[in-house]
């Protein structure tokens, strides 16, 4: 720290504590899982264990909490955990809310659709009339109502409490398409038994900036996120 710079009080905290606790997702392959024998591994995991190792040259000195979309935020806000590193879209509205801020990005997404090959779609126009899984809280179902409403596609939004909600009901049939990030998308054709049998479509509806997340007003925390 540099003589005169602003303490961080969320690093003094994380410091005394003896460990991080970042924010992840539930379940997503290839960002955050579970594995076998309950180790976390992922993407975002492994972007937490580096913070780790910055602050304090030990990366096992993480904590995980999975959050679901509708939750993080709150968990974030009320200290439950130090920095969301949990697959979040960088929007105009999230960064002007003014109570967080967007360290960086760390992926580039976008929202697409995954549905049955049986079902012999080309493109998201053709899903007029049906049945489209998203999950509660997320971009994806502001994307998806503001898309179909400007091409004048009609169709019924089958909103899950969480985006693993969302894939079961898919799996289930309770929806024709599932539409979320692509990177989610591949991540939920993976689980499936029968993966050939589905497709995600080319369209590509949005642009999402994922990154981490912290609470605004502690410069040098944002800072550690950004660098790391």
């Amino acid at each position: 720290t540099q003589t005169g710079a602003p303490v961080s009080q969320t690093l003094t905290a994380v410091r005394q504590r003896g460990y991080l606790r970042c924010g992840v997702h539930q379940g997503l392959v290839g960002f955050a899982v579970q594995d076998n024998r309950g180790e976390w591994r992922g993407f975002d995991v492994d972007f937490c264990r580096a913070m780790a190792a910055a602050i304090f040259g030990d990366a096992s000195r993480a904590r995980f909490t999975p959050l679901t979309a509708e939750n993080r935020y709150d968990a974030l806000a009320g200290g439950e955990i130090d920095v969301l590193w949990r697959n979040s879209s960088w929007t105009m509205t999230k960064d002007v809310e003014g109570r967080f801020a967007f360290a960086g990005i760390n992926y580039y997404d976008g929202q697409g659709f995954l549905v049955r090959r049986s079902l012999d779609l080309n493109s998201a126009a053709e899903l007029n009339g049906a049945r489209i899984c998203v999950a509660a809280g997320s971009t994806s179902a502001l994307n998806l109502a503001d898309d179909f409403r400007s091409r004048g596609i009609e169709y019924t939004p089958v909103v899950a409490p969480t985006e693993e909600a969302a894939r079961a009901a898919y799996a289930r049939e309770d929806c024709d398409a599932f539409s979320a990030d692509i990177s989610a998308l591949a991540a939920a054709r993976s689980t499936l038994s029968d993966q050939q049998q589905h497709a995600i479509l080319a369209d590509i509806v949005s642009k999402e900036p994922l990154g981490p997340v912290v609470r605004r007003g502690d410069e040098q925390w944002t800072a550690l996120v950004r660098w790391t």
